[in-house]
């Protein structure tokens, strides 16, 4: 299948340089596409295709009045990662993980960024994200990010850049692990004689992880959804599954004397370390919010006397707060004292009067983020908006300018899909997923969500993003 005319000067594409030229960790890919025709490669999309909704990887859209479940349309072209790219990205997540987490420990217990004004103490103290009732606590083993998944962009200039840290219940590994199996068919030989890293083992590292918070020899785990309903059931049920665990809801279990058990059909059966998928607020309606019906009653109280283990620990949402992300870099050299290996994109803090006055003089050009939305939701793309969308935000910033911080416009990185008009560009990011256990690990592998409309930056499924399989190579 051939790629002339293929598009690459306004952006960085992954696959090819500036001139046309294909750089040398696609060059086996390209071969392997000037030989097949774009007949087979149709054909190739449309097997993924049917198998994706065989294996039932669907998501929910909330607001969708047309069905409740979509496919994450999956594209047939893989993102390919030298090692060299990898590594560096490998060793930028650990230093920035093992910082977030210096950090949690620190702003429930000592406050020690706070007094020495590196952080503000309003921002964090008065966040919704902060949990006052885990004051005081330190989690078991001392670690509160069990699971990340971290954002990240590849600009113009080639370099990967941090969009946002997402700490409490990162969505979309499993696709990362479908979608592999799905592609692996796809491409057998050339899947092999390109040396693609393995992900596979993932809910292995998973579960040896979770087992990792209980000083039980074996710990009963279980994995805690809000039902069916969710737009992440599938993945919920999928990792249960792979791991050999419980799949709870909150109607499953039960506290009594701070133990939490599992009701089964022979009996009570203490669980030790539970996976929530859901949030914080949720958790136990004693102790957070008291309509909650997904939650335990009285569990928080057992995780506090250390009978029970939670990944995420409850109370990382305020790390990963869009406005806190501005000061990652300086956590970073405060508790490590290392410059960060991975940039932030450059942020305005529309609560500070000098980013603000800017962002509300140049709205147009930013790309401006509610700080607690998720999604694509909440946001505004200057250049793509309309002046009467960008009046709205001007008056919501001015509304409440704490809600809200500001970006430039990053050229996202190119790579190609297989699309009607035939192979072309397509906006991407990159979800990696670390778990931290007695270690840090970054799975040589990630979620990279496309845009799948023509000069679209919108990646997000519930926004019409779509996926790719990413290959790291061993070389």
């Amino acid at each position: 299948m051939k790629t002339e005319g293929y598009s690459c000067n306004e952006h960085y594409d992954e696959m090819f340089t500036e001139e046309g030229k294909v750089r040398w960790h696609y060059e086996e890919f390209n071969s392997f596409l000037s030989k097949v025709t774009s007949k087979k490669m149709k054909q190739l999309q449309e097997a993924a295709n049917r198998t994706q909704k065989a294996m039932g990887m669907t998501f929910n859209v909330y607001h969708d009045n047309q069905g409740l479940e979509k496919i994450l349309h999956l594209d047939i072209i893989p993102r390919i990662i030298a090692n060299a790219e990898w590594r560096k990205l490998e060793a930028g997540l650990k230093q920035r993980i093992h910082a977030l987490n210096l950090f949690l420990q620190d702003v429930y217990n000592e406050q020690k960024i706070l007094k020495d004004g590196i952080v503000p103490a309003e921002l964090i103290l008065g966040s919704k994200d902060y949990l006052k009732p885990c004051m005081g606590l330190t989690p078991p083993k001392g670690i509160w990010c069990h699971i990340t998944g971290t954002d990240l962009v590849k600009n113009r200039d080639g370099e990967y850049y941090i969009l946002e840290d997402n700490l409490r219940c990162p969505s979309g590994v499993s696709y990362m692990l479908e979608s592999r199996e799905i592609i692996k068919r796809a491409y057998p030989q050339l899947f092999n004689d390109e040396g693609v890293m393995p992900v596979s083992d993932y809910p292995t590292k998973l579960l040896k992880m979770l087992q990792f918070l209980s000083d039980k020899s074996k710990p009963v785990v279980g994995v805690l959804t809000p039902g069916i309903y969710n737009s992440a059931y599938f993945e919920h049920s999928y990792l249960a599954l792979q791991m050999g665990v419980e799949l709870v809801n909150g109607v499953d279990l039960i506290v009594k004397d701070k133990i939490a058990y599992m009701q089964t059909t022979k009996g009570l059966q203490q669980i030790d370390v539970i996976y929530r998928r859901i949030d914080d607020s949720f958790l136990d309606p004693l102790t957070f919010n008291p309509h909650s019906m997904l939650g335990v009653p009285g569990i928080f109280e057992a995780y506090k006397a250390g009978n029970v283990a939670f990944a995420n620990a409850p109370g990382t949402g305020v790390a990963d707060d869009k406005a806190v992300y501005a000061y990652v870099p300086r956590i970073i050299k405060y508790y490590l004292d290392e410059e960060p290996i991975l940039n932030n994109v450059p942020t305005y803090l529309c609560r500070e009067e000098s980013d603000r006055k800017y962002v509300l003089d140049h709205i147009d050009e930013l790309v401006v983020k509610e700080t607690n939305a998720a999604g694509g939701y909440g946001m505004l793309i200057g250049p793509k908006s309309t002046k009467e969308e960008h009046e709205k935000f001007r008056a919501l910033i001015k509304g409440n300018p704490t809600n809200y911080i500001a970006q430039p416009t990053l050229s996202l990185s190119t790579v190609p899909c297989l699309t009607d008009e035939g192979i072309s560009g397509r906006h991407v990011d990159l979800r990696p997923y670390v778990l931290y256990g007695d270690e840090i690990e970054v799975i040589p592998g990630a979620l990279t969500r496309v845009a799948l409309k023509k000069g679209s930056l919108v990646v997000n499924s519930s926004q019409g993003g779509g996926s790719k399989d990413t290959w790291v190579l061993y070389n």
